[in-house]
């Protein structure tokens, strides 16, 4: 392109602009023209025919394919489990326009029209038990043991969104967890129920408890006693269970417990210190005043409890407090 300027009789004329398109120049204008109008243009969105979501909702970024990176926008709700939801570019950009105005385009590519369906998956027996385990483990079992469940009947699988599960148990036996049972149970998404089901189960409670390697005899000194711990399914055991540590020179077996059986609390107790019939020392405090007697135990008394006892002397029944092997303190 040549630009001209012509002068006349002194006096300056407006520029006179002459074009001069020398060969192949006109075809080059045309290629420049055409990478302006695509350099302004957005990038194309490929759309994809079929597109599965989650109940979370329809984004954009499960409808297209694309060359860049796509913000995650959220477009509409998704279809409901077992529905399905069919829309047209023109609806994809209405939608595109309200949630994203700045964004919104008619630059595509791909399919017509997106079917949209929801992701999902078939829930085995396997799946199911793990969840309520969970779940009674954690509301109903708690820390009494480690919950082990069997369905007693056959599980018809049931396509359920392939997304987060949790239960929700809407109905067990008054007693809870029992060795066979039927729950009720709510089966939901972060955003839906999927469906109520009843179910029979079996159940186990394991835990590690202390269990008589042999017969225990009444009386005999826990540290002296042939106890062992071994994993026991306590489902059936509804009384507390004894917890001590080995070798614990202050008990003693309260009832007698055969081999094999396992211990409870109540099959143990403070080791006898005083016994019935024994002379020991009685100690009276009264304030500065400080008396020591002769006394006779009425009843057995271990540390810390409170027996009967009888002054050798005046005959007089008193009761104390059993201090060690020798010693009661004796209440005003």
């Amino acid at each position: 392109m040549i630009i001209r300027h012509n002068l006349d009789s002194g006096n300056q004329r407006s520029p006179v602009v002459n074009f001069i398109f020398r060969p192949g120049s006109l075809l080059a204008l045309f290629f420049v023209f055409i990478g302006a109008l695509h350099a302004a243009e957005p990038p194309a969105l490929q759309l994809e025919p079929i597109a599965e979501v989650t109940g979370d909702g329809v984004f954009l970024q499960q409808l297209v394919k694309s060359s860049q990176p796509l913000p995650s926008l959220r477009l509409c709700d998704a279809p409901q489990i077992g529905a399905t939801a069919n829309l047209s570019r023109a609806q994809i950009n209405d939608l595109l326009t309200m949630a994203a105005p700045d964004l919104a385009t008619t630059n595509w590519t791909g399919a017509n029209q997106i079917r949209i369906l929801r992701r999902t998956h078939t829930l085995n027996e396997a799946d199911l038990v793990t969840l309520l385990t969970t779940t009674l483990q954690q509301d109903y079992v708690k820390d009494e043991g480690q919950l082990d469940l069997n369905l007693t009947q056959p599980w018809n699988a049931p396509v359920v969104p392939d997304e987060p599960l949790m239960v929700k148990i809407l109905e067990v036996p008054t007693a809870g967890v029992t060795r066979s049972f039927i729950a009720r149970f709510q089966l939901c998404t972060a955003t839906e129920i999927v469906g109520i089901w009843d179910v029979t189960l079996q159940a186990h409670i394991w835990r590690e408890v202390w269990v008589a390697h042999s017969d225990l005899p009444r009386g005999e000194l826990l540290a002296d006693a042939d106890v062992t711990r071994d994993r026991r399914d306590v489902l059936a055991t509804r009384e507390m269970l004894a917890d001590f540590s080995p070798g614990d020179t202050t008990l003693e077996i309260a009832n007698s417990v055969p081999a094999n059986g396992i211990l409870l609390a109540r099959d143990l107790k403070l080791r006898t210190v005083i016994h019935r019939g024994q002379v020991a020392d009685a100690i009276v405090e009264d304030g500065a005043l400080n008396i020591t007697m002769k006394v006779q135990a009425l009843e057995d008394g271990a540390p810390g409890q409170t027996i009967r006892a009888r002054n050798t002397v005046s005959l007089h029944d008193l009761t104390g407090k059993v201090i060690d092997e020798h010693t009661i303190q004796i209440s005003l």
